[in-house]
């Protein structure tokens, strides 16, 4: 537990950005909180840091990115496929199966130290769910989560055409969180063609864009979202870097 609660949380937006450059970035900062968070222990109280807290939002070319408890089976395109829907694919270190990230799309990555929030990390990934909920609510579209699965979900409670709108896969040590969601804006939702997606074969996936009939403004459904994870999880926002790796 840390002895200084840090509720500031630094935002910082990357663009459009490659995504192993960001993985790398989130595994750096992820890092960093983590080593804080052991050196601390072996010092006193009064010398004791506070853990600092990332938001980070971005877009990734076309990417297909599969979770430690996927299967390979569920990506539907060989090397050659990847090449022609110029595509990259990546094995990577969070929770779920597989899933899509494109432009359109607003990638989330809450680099935080949940000692400095409540550490329950079934409370987190319902928080991250439901600040999606709210932005959406801002825009009429009713959403909501279906039990057993995770994500932010349309028809949720009749279920007569259920289709996801957000997806999450999340890492967690020492209560330090990282990767996040996936919330499709105007996302080209031809790429899901090409995965199960999350695993799950009779459910759609949709877009803001595609509920409304029109594209949607990204900074402004951006702007919504952050309003939301910040006064949900309580946290006191900063601006940040953007677009710099620095």
């Amino acid at each position: 537990m840390n002895s200084i609660i840090n509720k500031e949380v630094e935002f910082r937006h990357l663009g459009l950005i490659d995504y192993q450059q960001a993985w790398t970035y989130q595994e750096k900062l992820f890092g960093q909180i983590i080593d804080l968070k052991i050196s601390n222990r072996k010092l006193e109280e009064p010398l004791q840091q506070p853990t600092p807290n990332y938001l980070l939002f971005c877009q990734h070319p076309h990417v297909y990115t599969l979770g430690k408890s996927g299967e390979e089976a569920h990506l539907l395109l060989n090397e050659q496929g990847l090449k022609d829907a110029e595509a990259t694919y990546y094995k990577i270190n969070r929770g779920g199966d597989i899933t899509y990230h494109g432009p359109g799309q607003i990638t989330g990555y809450p680099i935080i130290d949940l000692d400095n929030f409540f550490t329950d990390i079934h409370k987190y990934l319902r928080f991250l769910e439901e600040a999606v909920i709210l932005t959406l609510k801002d825009y009429g579209v009713e959403a909501g989560r279906i039990e057993g699965l995770t994500g932010v979900w349309i028809d949720h409670e009749k279920q007569q055409n259920p289709r996801k709108i957000c997806a999450l896969g999340v890492k967690s040590s020492r209560w330090v969180t990282m990767h996040g969601f996936a919330f499709n804006v105007n996302t080209d939702l031809s790429y899901f063609g090409n995965i199960v997606p999350c695993g799950i074969s009779d459910k759609a996936v949709t877009s803001l864009e595609k509920e409304l009939g029109a594209p949607q403004k990204m900074e402004e459904v951006e702007e919504k979202l952050k309003g939301h994870i910040a006064e949900l999880f309580g946290m006191k926002l900063t601006e940040g870097i953007t677009h710099t790796m620095e």
